[in-house]
């Protein structure tokens, strides 16, 4: 068995000298001429600069929550149960790690991107290399710095609290601790996340709203103000944001298990079901690195051959991973172990990690028909779109709504079917099976930002059509990507969360949650109501910070003379500067909503009245993200529809026409919703838990 406690940090050392490799092959790439490295120099100033100062803020909140912990880690509660003061060195730990994740892979991101636009000038396969490989940073960052993390403070806590003795009633007590480093990531997931979000949508909608609709010009045009803070934001939200949030997903959904695993340990003599999860999540990564060496494109291909070679990579990462997850169970489980009164036995479980990657997959498919150009739901939007503005709001809003049922279904059966295999553990490791390919989900979810950039430097530096021509190929896929990997961290939301559920049950030592109990039926109403206020609150933020954004672009437009008779330069930082500020004021709010509800729930009303709140939080948080992520994403590719020419009944539509104006609103309506509220939702679900499991020991009775 020692060798399966090493076994994830192997691994995790895998990945981080995989990365440095592709970090070394990656600046190797040449960055074109003296134009498109000064508006590549411009994203990354901004995006790095959005950082530091998101930093400055989170580090004071970070010592303030681990002074906090550290003083809860020497009380009790009534039935003697406690934690310890090593989960505030846990918390700093997961904080550190989920940052130091986001910067590794934005820094990498902001070199990539210009590298990919040179590289698109003559070549398309050079341009998608670099793109996908600039992704993986990201991906497997994310992946090892978790691995590396999680095990080696499994290591040292084991060694601390017990002697190195994996039949020690300290064990489950050691990983009640390390759910600090869960609480530490995904609490910077959430401010990232909704930072990043709002810092690129205010961006985004003042770009569009005045450079589009009023100005007429190009979504890159270098005359737009705020053309620079709507690339940053690329970076700074759905790179560094979505790199925090799948980083806190993934160590939650490992978390989950090991404490399930935790429960196991004296009938299966051992620490193999706590092991199981981060092994399985270590292979993941594995697979996902070798994946990578088979992702490519011929030159001359279209979208549909970048989107069939990402798939390439998706699916072998997925079927390598099933295949070596049966020697790894079999090897790591004894032939029976019981949780909770349920005999759970290795063939079972491996049944369960096969439901949870089936289910992430299917997750992927029914996410990109729903968002993808060509499908019937984007197609009905653009339709709509011919008959005014209203009517195209109307037709996102049913199709998000719409997009809710198949995923609810397939989420349901998939709890049904590894439940009914393992029992509460099989529920868990089917969401760890579905998180274990998050280097290679992520790495696809990356590349969209990087393309997109790559776009706006080729537009800005004044490229020939042909070289934006590559650049929409690689972006058409990767908005479809985004929606696709924001499905996925949306799924396994609502797996961790029932893994959470339960690990929260044992630890507080409550029977279940009777919801005929006035109290607990209050909990979960208040919990329903949680993530709609939320979805308020940041999509007011972005509505606010973009009127500043429309009103300094139109003031730019209006006082500078020659701007749009291209004779002098925007002054780009004073939008950056609207998106940076406006990003951090407004990020709280949602942020202490997220923390602070759950605790005072929790210690003012008791265990069973948390686990109320707890599921009314999952189940419309999980729904909620589904309808603004899939609504946001068909409004996005019913507006690039336009964009590259659509001919309905006989008449062809393009940029500028009245229908094309009608679909830029409803992607402006949905851009806060795929971008800020809609994502935020699967962190929102998880965080609730986290924050529960580390208040149990305190309720237990």
């Amino acid at each position: 068995m020692n060798a399966f406690l090493w076994l994830p940090l192997g691994l995790g050392g895998v990945g981080l000298l995989f990365l440095l490799w592709r970090i070394r092959w990656i600046l190797a790439q040449p960055t074109g001429e003296p134009r498109m490295q000064q508006i590549a120099s411009y994203i990354a100033r901004g995006a790095l600069a959005f950082l530091k100062a998101e930093w400055r803020v989170l580090g004071v909140f970070a010592l303030i929550v681990a002074a906090l912990l550290a003083y809860s880690g020497t009380l009790q509660s009534q039935s003697g149960a406690s934690s310890h003061p090593l989960i505030a060195v846990a918390f700093l730990v997961g904080a550190f790690t989920s940052a130091l994740a986001g910067y590794i892979g934005m820094h990498i991101a902001t070199k990539a991107n210009v590298r990919t636009c040179n590289a698109a000038r003559s070549s398309l396969t050079r341009a998608f290399a670099i793109a996908f490989h600039g992704g993986s940073v990201m991906g497997i960052g994310v992946a090892s710095l978790a691995v590396l993390g999680l095990g080696g403070l499994l290591i040292v806590f084991l060694w601390i609290f017990t002697g190195g003795d994996p039949l020690s009633r300290e064990t489950s007590r050691v990983i009640e601790v390390i759910t600090g480093f869960s609480l530490g990531a995904e609490s910077i997931a959430l401010f990232a996340r909704v930072g990043g979000g709002i810092y690129t949508k205010a961006a985004d909608v003042g770009a569009d709203l005045v450079g589009k609709i009023e100005a007429g010009i190009p979504e890159d045009d270098p005359r737009n103000p705020a053309v620079i803070a709507d690339n940053v934001g690329d970076n700074v939200g759905d790179i560094a944001g979505m790199g925090a949030d799948l980083f806190g997903s993934y160590v939650a959904t490992i978390l989950a298990t090991m404490v399930l695993g935790g429960e196991m340990v004296q009938s299966a003599k051992g620490l193999g079901p706590v092991l199981l999860p981060l092994s399985l999540a270590g292979i993941g990564l594995f697979f996902s690195i070798i994946a990578t060496f088979f992702v490519r494109v011929r030159e001359g291909g279209g979208p549909q051959q970048v989107q069939n070679a990402l798939n390439i990579g998706n699916w072998g990462t997925i079927l390598m991973t099933v295949v070596a997850s049966y020697w790894l169970v079999k090897w790591i489980l004894p032939s029976s172990v019981e949780l909770r009164g349920h005999q759970v036995q290795p063939l079972a479980v491996f049944g369960a990690i096969g439901i949870g990657l089936v289910v992430g997959a299917l997750m992927s498919w029914i996410t990109e028909y729903y968002t993808g150009m060509g499908h019937r739901p984007v197609t009905s939007i653009v339709h709509r779109s011919l008959t005014g503005h209203a009517t195209n709001i109307l037709g996102g809003i049913a199709v998000g709504m719409e997009s809710t049922a198949l995923p609810a279904l397939l989420m349901a059966s998939g709890i049904i079917g590894a439940y009914a295999l393992a029992g509460l553990y099989g529920v868990a490791i089917a969401a760890t099976g579905m998180m274990s390919t998050t280097a290679m989900q992520l790495t696809i979810d990356a590349f969209g930002p990087i393309a997109d950039n790559a776009g706006g430097i080729a537009e800005m530096s004044g490229l020939p059509e042909e070289v934006r021509g590559k650049t929409d190929i690689l972006d058409a896929v990767g908005n479809t990507t985004a929606a696709m990997g924001k499905g996925f961290a949306i799924a396994s939301a609502a797996l961790t969360a029932l893994a959470l559920f339960a690990a929260y049950v044992g630890v507080a030592d409550i029977p279940g949650i009777n919801i005929y109990k006035a109290p607990v039926l209050a909990g979960l109403l208040i919990g329903a109501m949680i993530p709609f206020l939320f979805s308020s609150l940041a999509i007011a933020a972005v509505g606010r910070a973009a009127m500043d954004m429309v009103k300094e672009v139109r003031r730019q437009f209006r006082e500078i003379p020659g701007l749009m008779e291209g004779k002098a330069e925007p002054a780009y930082e004073r939008c950056v500067s609207i998106s940076t500020q406006a990003a951090l004021r407004q990020m709280v709010p949602p942020g202490a909503l997220a923390l602070l509800v759950p605790a005072a729930v929790g210690l003012g009303f008791g265990a069973e009245v948390l686990g109320g709140y707890m599921a009314g939080v999952t189940v419309t948080g999980v729904l909620l993200g589904l309808f603004q992520s899939n609504a946001g994403g068909a409004w996005d590719n019913a507006k690039k529809s336009f964009e590259k020419g659509i001919t309905i009944e006989g008449q062809t539509y393009y940029k500028k026409s009245e229908p094309h104006k009608a679909a830029v609103t409803g992607d402006t309506v949905g851009d806060p919703l795929k971008d800020t509220s809609g994502p935020s939702m699967n962190i929102l679900v998880k965080l609730t838990g986290i924050v529960a499991l580390v208040l149990a020991p305190y309720l237990a009775s």
